[in-house]
């Protein structure tokens, strides 16, 4: 079984490939549009068909790779960052470099052979999008509100409509009318 680490990138991947004992056979290093992943397929062929692939859990770099590793039927483990931290720790060689990234992931599953396995992408991520969406939105909302009632505050520190109150237009109208007299920056902020 041959197991091909990689240290993904935003512009190239590094690939080194190991037995399962942990030797280094071979590595390469790879652009990354899907036409670099398939010739990266094409140099692994001649390592033998029996091979694992060992990603760095890091999607926003890795997803156009097992997107095109799984479409071509290849099997792909997820190895998480702290993790291959642990594993590079204890290397022998020092220093931060790629190769020395994408042969810790790749050992990093021959000590746990329990790693999430990858799979396409479908509903279970189309809802974690939303629901990210929803609580960065959620957050905006509040970061506003609180602006807001900040800016209502130093114009009067009496007047403090709660937030919840703040969910409505007619709030909102009300507030539009009673900064009407003002003509400073902060109501024009508020």
């Amino acid at each position: 079984m041959v197991i091909l680490g990689i240290d993904a990138h935003k512009r190239s991947h590094t690939v080194v490939a190991i037995d399962e004992h942990g030797p280094h056979l071979a590595s390469r290093t790879v652009g990354t549009t899907t036409g670099d992943h398939l010739r990266m397929l094409r140099w692994v062929d001649q390592l033998g068909p029996d091979r694992r692939w060992a990603v760095e859990d890091c999607r926003h770099l890795s997803r156009r790779l097992e997107r095109d590793l799984l479409a071509a039927g290849e099997t792909i483990t997820r190895v998480p960052a702290k993790l291959m931290a642990h594993v590079r720790d204890s290397a022998r060689t020092y220093g931060k470099s790629d190769p020395i990234d994408a042969l810790a992931v790749a050992r990093a599953v021959l000590r746990e052979p329990d790693l999430p396995t990858a799979r396409l992408d479908g509903p279970d991520r189309d809802v974690r999008l939303l629901s990210d969406h929803r609580e960065a939105l959620v957050c905006e909302r509040t970061r506003v509100v609180n602006r807001l009632r900040w800016h209502l505050h130093e114009l009067g520190p009496s007047w403090d409509p709660r937030a919840r109150s703040l969910d409505r237009a007619s709030a909102y109208d009300a507030i539009e009318e009673r900064l009407r007299p003002f003509d400073d920056l902060v109501a024009g902020l508020a």
